[in-house]
């Protein structure tokens, strides 16, 4: 039985994510900030399937909890297989309308949670025999003002996080961990909240060249796949699911 840590899994991404893998042989630790009403349901259909499930709830800019979101991974078998760090939000406030709290609040959510899990479990990844850490980047760090659109402390937090993702797949290539990135174009959400408007949305289908958003369940299928041994020779890797955005 493999246990995989999965952050922000109630919605979205990390749901999707969840329900690709959920099986017999897997045992979740799964957290959400505040959506515990959409993390239950997650839960729900993963028990469905056979997995087994832990579940905490709270902040990732806290590093209690993140201590104790660890050891809570490590109770059903003793040790963390594999992490995918999905935790994240999308900021739009320009230069001149975020402030010093805002990009901190950024970058410890998305980028300072990610290597204190690692630091406080990468022992773990070591001992695992399919160890493997995958990390949800996104394109914001690369196609910079589509629509005169920016998000620069979400920017500023996910290019942050593909440097370290990159440096610990060199660091634990000698360990036959495997770490690599997704980085999604914009995608669909589940939920009422929205970085962007209706028509904001539309004009940006228009642009992208497979005329549609990515699904979250796009994500979770690539996700899935680096996460299983047929995966074991890819690392290091930023890999763009964006309907072709990155080619405009």
């Amino acid at each position: 039985m493999r246990s995989i840590l999965i952050t922000g899994s109630a919605s979205g991404i990390g749901a999707a994510i969840v329900k690709k893998v959920a099986s017999k042989d897997t045992s979740f630790t799964l957290t959400t900030k505040t959506n515990q009403a959409g993390l239950k349901k997650v839960v729900e259909y993963a028990q469905n399937k056979g997995a087994k499930v832990n579940v905490l709830c709270g902040d990732l800019t806290n590093k209690n909890f993140i201590k104790s979101l660890v050891e809570l991974a490590r109770q059903q078998t003793g040790n963390i297989d594999q992490f995918v760090a999905n935790a994240g939000y999308a900021d739009k406030k320009k230069f001149g309308e975020f402030n010093e709290k805002d990009l901190n609040r950024s970058i410890q959510t998305m980028t300072s949670s990610f290597s204190e899990i690692i630091n406080l479990s990468i022992d773990d990844f070591k001992k695992s025999k399919n160890g493997r850490i995958v990390s949800i980047s996104s394109f914001v760090n690369k196609n910079i003002g589509l629509n005169n659109n920016i998000f620069p402390v979400t920017a500023a937090a996910k290019g942050a996080l593909e440097a370290l993702t990159k440096t610990l797949a060199f660091q634990l290539s000698k360990n036959n961990v495997t770490v690599n990135s997704i980085s999604p174009g914009y995608t669909k959400k589940d939920g009422k909240h929205s970085a962007l408007s209706i028509e904001e949305w539309d004009e940006i289908i228009s642009k992208i060249p497979l005329k549609r958003l990515a699904a979250p369940e796009d994500i979770a299928n690539l996700t899935s796949f680096l996460l299983s041994n047929e995966a074991s020779y890819i690392t290091g890797q930023i890999i763009n699911i964006d309907g072709g955005l990155s080619l405009v």
